[in-house]
């Protein structure tokens, strides 16, 4: 008996032994969240995904597409800005994007990134996805919007390649990120996150700190507003402003490698699923619905393209099936996570239309050279999509819904007219938003660097008379 009252002490103490902690845990607080060690994976597999989408993807679809004495400054452009722009994310943008300020810009709380790590109690900070009680290490976060950020600039040097000096394409950079990128992406894109509702009386006022758009409800999974209306408006402006290249209408301008360009694209179409997947924010359903819509929606995209122009010009071309995919991409990229299957079909198959019309009857319409039509897809395709959204967001056309009430979790749908016109306010003023922005930006390199190099260094080539290399051996 002894020895059996013994033994069931020794094991009540091992017991508490080993459960106290936590029971003395549970007295005060529940545990705090962990990341999930999967949705990490995915989030750091998905950044780098959006990194290869800019170098080299990027690079080498537009620079496929110019000149052949042009192909190192197309290169050289958008290595470089896209690495500026990293550098300036982690310094301000992240900050000024994603901390809580008012409608419009953050605050500076996260400057040089300042709080998302503590050395003293090797504590990472954590960020919010869209399911409770699932953070996120806010470095995974930063990283990620970070290659956002940075592509988004480097899709409006195709307005401007064969022209524009290298340093006015820098100071230009700096100020359209500081008060374009910045504050879209803030107004889209931030809010306090599902963990902060906690009961119905506090959730306007948690409300009340997101982003303006945010706020409307509009829907952009993955940037149709913040990346692709944003770049492709400001890149118009910038084609407006900066003037038509030398002897452009009058002497041939085809593209110099179309083995790049279809490269350089599919690598885009491989790195998307990051861009679009990754948006998530966790490995879950979501993110495999907007895989699966991002394939499909660019693989329509790409037929519909090829048989429009097919149709019209009498050949099905490589540069057409290559355009189609970017279009398809662009389009389904608000609509990523926002809509089911039937949507992608439906948003596919319509943007290769709308798309091939942009680089065509828009473009001589609107008689500015926008070189590598940034406008044309990104834009139009932007606005396509982001309009769209709202339409195949319905349950009924298949769509998930939107989360009404962050409090309940519930799902719903305010109705087609309703949504249709939140999507539409955000695109008209993201678009006046980023065409003022540009504009004054474009004006002030003009007064302070100048805008474009001479007639002379533009007929040589800007690998050689901007940068002293050649892409090629001639």
């Amino acid at each position: 008996m002894r020895t059996a009252s013994k033994t069931l002490l020794t094991t009540l103490g091992l017991a508490l032994a080993v459960l106290g902690p936590a029971l003395a845990w549970g007295a005060d607080a529940p545990a705090p969240p962990v990341p999930n060690k999967g949705d990490t994976a995915w989030m750091l597999t998905s950044t780098a995904l959006v990194l290869l989408m800019s170098v080299p993807a990027l690079a080498l679809f537009y620079g496929g597409l110019v000149r052949t004495k042009n192909m190192l400054s197309v290169l050289m452009q958008v290595f470089v800005v896209f690495s500026m722009i990293s550098v300036l994310w982690c310094v301000y943008g992240y900050s000024l994007a994603f901390t809580e300020g008012n409608a419009f810009f953050g605050g500076f709380s996260r400057l040089f990134l300042n709080g998302t790590f503590n050395p003293a109690t090797q504590e990472f900070s954590l960020a919010a996805t869209f399911s409770k009680g699932t953070p996120l290490y806010e470095l995974v976060f930063v990283a990620f919007q970070a290659t956002f950020a940075a592509i988004t600039c480097c899709l409006i040097l195709g307005s401007l390649v064969e022209r524009m000096k290298f340093s006015a394409v820098l100071l230009f950079m700096v100020i359209w990120f500081t008060f374009s990128y910045i504050p879209v992406a803030h107004m889209v894109w931030f809010w306090a996150g599902p963990d902060a509702y906690t009961s119905a009386d506090k959730a306007d006022a948690v409300t009340a700190t997101a982003g303006y758009i945010w706020q409307m409800g509009a829907l952009d999974f993955a940037g149709g507003t913040v990346v692709h209306i944003n770049a492709g408006v400001a890149g118009l402006v910038g084609a407006v402003i900066l003037g038509k290249r030398v002897g452009f209408g009058r002497e041939p301008m085809p593209p110099h490698s179309l083995t790049m360009c279809m490269i350089g694209a599919s690598m885009l179409w491989f790195g998307w699923f990051g861009f679009n997947a990754g948006s998530a924010l966790e490995a879950n359903g979501s993110a495999a619905l907007a895989f699966m819509n991002t394939y499909l929606a660019t693989a329509c995209a790409v037929l519909s393209w090829m048989f429009c122009e097919w149709l019209l010009k009498g050949k099905p071309s490589m540069l057409g099936a290559a355009s189609g995919a970017v279009a398809g991409l662009v389009a389904i990229t608000p609509a990523a996570g926002n809509v089911g299957i039937p949507g992608a079909f439906a948003i596919g198959l319509g943007v290769g239309g709308v798309c091939l019309w942009g680089v065509t009857g828009l473009k001589r319409m609107i008689k500015a050279d926008d070189s590598l039509d940034v406008f044309g897809v990104h834009a139009l395709g932007g606005i396509f999509g982001a309009l769209t959204t709202g339409i195949f967001n319905a349950p009924s056309l298949g769509g998930p819904g939107s989360v009404q009430d962050w409090v309940k979790g519930t799902v719903g749908y305010p109705g087609i007219a309703a949504q249709l016109w939140i999507q539409l306010k955000a695109v008209l003023l993201v678009t006046v938003w980023t065409a003022v922005v540009a504009t004054v930006a474009f004006l002030v390199v003009k007064a302070v660097l100048g805008l474009r190099v001479s007639e002379e260094q533009e007929r040589e080539g800007l690998d050689i008379t901007s940068h002293g290399e050649r892409a090629y051996d001639m």
